[in-house]
């Protein structure tokens, strides 16, 4: 698994500024990924197709966070005004009940525990642990929900854009069969397929005679060309009901898993009302349950009540507020946050909940709260996010996510689909809102937005990175709305993090980080990769301006 603290970015020295246009704009993690959506744009496609093209070829060039083995979000306005979401998040097979799991984890060995519970996340198992006391399983078989990325693409681009999905996915097409070179980040997160792949197919699809990329280096990928190649030519149906449904469920089923063939046959994305709320005159919206759409929304809320934009920048009570505030709504969402057809969940986004809840707060730490899902190791899950706009008007914010890294360790035969393990985000506790059961979605971290800053004044945004999400968004609308900030300089400011552990991580750059520390708060310096993957494009008036995370291989780019 990846080593979070051994890339250096602070030893980067650009200066970024905000990339301006009026006829189109994408911003994302990788160049290459945003030329192609740029590049549908230029052909006359719109924002939504853009997207999509972006996010296929993300799933090429940057194949340690994202992939046709994951799910697909977006949150949009378009050009006539509507705000919509859709989800596109599969759920738990129907013979994945927690006896089932359980009774799997009684007969594994000691190699097929070790491979279920990786070191690296926290874990340390032998045979000897009684399957009652084990979470549910990092990587492997069991942690894989039905795939929803393709069916999504499919979707957006016949109810949003106006290209075929084979003219969107023709860029990622030819970087996984023509070559691309691998860019330095990216490079530094693939070295972990070293040790995650063990199967042959799976090391022959993303190692090179073993070995991870260096940076530089010219890949290609032809497996997962030819998959994408013939979703081009047939539709999502080659992976849910044709030869590629037939490899998932033959690769989960040889490893001990449950996904069936019914099982992905029946998935169907969905459009969902987005949620939302104000936060000093802007709107900001998220996706409801279940995502941390909620969380968002209600740090936000008690933020405003408690004035924490109202103190100086650089000052260590603006951090306390705010750090405050995210702990509250952690605690909140992260125990009732989950899918909303299995559980109810209270109106965390409503102004009367968070006024209630802004009470707790005073000019110490709230000591010991519950933060974070029991067993769901999504603190520091990796993601892309990719924002899009068009001179017609419509905006997209658009994330597509496999959980962490490569995903379970598995992937589907001979077609390059690196399977996700967003089902580790369960528990194995049947008390738990967040508990397996068949056809439940599990807790997803992924939040896009989109946020009205003014009558003619839009953007879509988002910030990678776990439970880094929520709070990301709580920093850069607060960057924007209470301190003025452009746009680039308001993803560029240092940023903190508040941790299940109970500290607050922050960059070594941040003002104030002795003066929080005298507040009472353990404070505890993180490489800048600990800090999320931001992508924003705004539209105001009839100009669109982009910006990227600095602290990721990615531009802004528009025309």
């Amino acid at each position: 698994m990846t080593d979070f603290g051994s890339i250096d970015l602070d030893r980067f020295d650009s200066r970024r500024s905000t990339v301006y246009g009026n006829r189109g704009m994408v911003a994302t993690s990788q160049p290459l990924a945003a030329e192609a959506g740029l590049s549908i744009l230029r052909d006359g496609g719109n924002a939504f197709d853009a997207a999509v093209a972006t996010a296929a070829a993300l799933n090429v060039v940057e194949p340690t966070s994202t992939g046709l083995g994951g799910d697909v979000f977006a949150l949009y306005r378009t050009a006539d005004g509507e705000v919509g979401a859709m989800r596109s998040c599969g759920y738990a097979p129907e013979d994945a009940t927690i006896e089932n799991v359980r009774g799997t984890l009684e007969e594994a060995d000691e190699d097929e525990l070790e491979a279920y519970y990786p070191e690296s996340r926290g874990y340390a198992v032998d045979s000897d642990d009684e399957a009652d006391d084990l979470e549910m399983p990092f990587l492997g078989p069991h942690a894989v929900t039905v795939p929803g990325t393709a069916r999504g693409w499919e979707t957006t681009v016949e109810e949003l854009g106006r290209k075929s999905l084979a003219d969107v996915l023709e860029p990622a097409i030819g970087y996984a069969t023509e070559g691309y070179p691998v860019s330095e980040v990216i490079a530094h997160h693939w070295s972990g397929a070293e040790d995650l792949f063990t199967d042959e197919h799976a090391r022959e699809a993303y190692l090179f005679d073993g070995d991870s990329p260096d940076p530089g280096q010219t890949v290609t990928l032809p497996r997962l060309g030819e998959s994408l190649r013939k979703i081009a030519e047939r539709g999502a149906d080659v992976v849910y009901e044709g030869e590629i449904a037939d490899a998932i469920v033959e690769e989960i089923q040889s490893a001990g898993g449950f996904i069936r063939h019914e099982d992905l046959a029946d998935f169907e994305p969905e459009f969902v009302d987005p949620v939302s709320t104000t936060y000093n005159g802007t709107e900001v919206y998220e996706l409801p349950p279940n995502n941390q759409g909620l969380l968002a929304l209600e740090a936000l809320n008690i933020a405003e009540e408690i004035g924490a934009g109202e103190h100086d920048y650089d000052s260590a009570e603006r951090i306390h507020a705010f750090a405050e505030a995210m702990k509250l709504a952690f605690v909140d969402g992260h125990h009732y946050v989950t899918d909303p057809e299995f559980e109810e969940i209270p109106p965390l986004a409503s102004k009367e909940y968070s006024r209630e809840r802004a009470s707790a707060i005073g000019n110490s730490p709230i000591s010991n709260p519950e933060v974070g899902v029991p067993n769901a190791n999504a603190e520091d899950a990796d993601t892309v996010l990719l924002t899009v706009g068009d001179e017609e008007g419509n905006l997209v914010s658009y994330i597509n996510s496999r959980f962490a890294g490569f995903g379970s360790g598995l992937v589907a035969g001979d077609t390059g689909i690196a399977l996700q393990n967003r089902g580790a985000s369960f528990s194995l506790d049947p008390d738990h809102p967040n508990s397996l059961e068949p056809g439940k979605r599990p807790f997803h971290t992924l939040v896009p937005a989109v946020a009205k800053l003014d009558e003619d004044d839009w953007m879509a945004f988002g910030v990678m990175g776990g439970y880094m999400q929520p709070q990301g968004h709580l920093q850069v609308v607060s960057n924007l709305v209470d301190y003025g900030m452009n746009p680039q300089a308001a993803l560029d400011a240092p940023r903190w993090r508040y941790r299940e552990d109970g500290t607050i991580g922050v960059e070594e750059r941040l003002p104030a980080k002795s003066k929080l520390a005298r507040k009472g708060h353990d404070v505890g310096v993180l490489p800048p990769v600990m800090f999320g993957g931001a992508q924003l494009v705004r539209r105001k008036g009839d100009t669109l301006a982009g910006a990227t995370e600095p602290r990721k291989d990615g531009v802004a780019i528009g025309f």
